[in-house]
């Protein structure tokens, strides 16, 4: 649940059919399609998902493009979108949390979906010279002004998370952090999204971009687990992360159908409590933080 509606508990992540590596649209599309005929009512973008600088917003306006070509009903779709994170086209990704700044992204971003309230609006990324509390003002104002319709945070810490309910006057419904076996550090920030009720999306929830289709080879108490079950590894994964709160809802990039097919298998995957514990204590090789997302 994130707000007032209902999402399914795997989302769509757009961020692997827009930056480096990208497929072609077709192939984008139909993975989107495969997502919603799958049952996928949670699709993840940001305006920073791109790789030139002169085309700022490619993957909203791919999602925009794959939903008004689907054949199906996509009313109870939730796209997320995010704003506060840039890229030059240099490959760099950098900063820009002022109050202005998000004002104009926000509605280019409405735009470039086609619609007149962005479904779920978050402040992509804390900007160190902007006071965190007034990045929010521009998150409170959007949704005071109804250009958003429900707004979130996402690489936030603790504390950020508590601002954030404050400056939005406990409006605040998600948090989008990083988190895998690989990479457990936003753990914390895990339970207080539990405690509080509020959707905790776990980005790169499969170790990230490039490392999804080996990731069994560095998790081998997930892919053990797996071979007993006998399914992939990315499903044990994504099952494990739904079981440790009813607020997590992972957001798997996917840059072709089967990825995405695979991964809506996972809320019917049944691990035991011996399951969830072997793998919540599991000692899986540690990654660095990714650099964007």
């Amino acid at each position: 649940m994130i707000g007032p509606r209902s999402v399914s508990s795997i989302g769509l992540g757009g961020m692997p059919m827009s930056i480096e590596g990208r497929p072609e649209a077709e192939r984008s599309v139909a993975t989107i399609h495969a997502a919603l005929d799958a049952g996928v009512t949670l699709i993840d973008t940001a305006d920073a998902y791109h790789r030139d600088a002169t085309e700022v917003g490619h993957n909203e306006e791919l999602i925009a493009e794959a939903l008004r070509s689907y054949g199906g009903d996509t009313s109870g779709v939730l796209v997320a979108t995010k704003g506060g994170h840039l890229r030059p086209g240099d490959g760099s990704w950098t900063l820009n949390g002022r109050p202005d700044h998000l004002k104009v992204a926000a509605k280019s971003s409405a735009q470039r979906l086609g619609v007149d309230a962005i479904g779920l609006y978050q402040f992509h990324r804390p900007d160190p010279t902007v006071p965190y509390a007034e990045s929010l003002g521009a998150i409170r104002d959007l949704l005071d002004e109804g250009v958003i319709q429900l707004a979130g945070i996402s690489n936030a810490s603790i504390e950020q998370i508590d601002v954030a309910i404050d400056v939005l006057g406990g409006r605040l419904v998600s948090v989008q952090n990083q988190f895998s076996p690989t990479f457990r550090s936003s753990w914390a920030e895990l339970d207080h999204c539990a405690g509080l009720g509020i959707a905790f999306l776990p980005w790169s929830p499969l170790g990230g971009i490039g490392r999804a289709t080996a990731v069994g080879a560095g998790c081998p108490a997930f892919q053990r687990i797996a071979d007993e079950r006998k399914v992939s590894v990315q499903q044990v994964i994504l099952a494990w992360e739904l079981a440790l709160a009813p607020t997590v809802i992972p957001i798997p990039g996917a840059s072709r159908p089967a990825s995405i097919q695979d991964s809506v298998h996972a809320p019917d995957l049944e691990l035991t409590a011996d399951d969830i514990s072997s793998l919540s204590d599991a000692t899986e090789p540690t990654i660095t933080a990714q650099e964007h997302a």
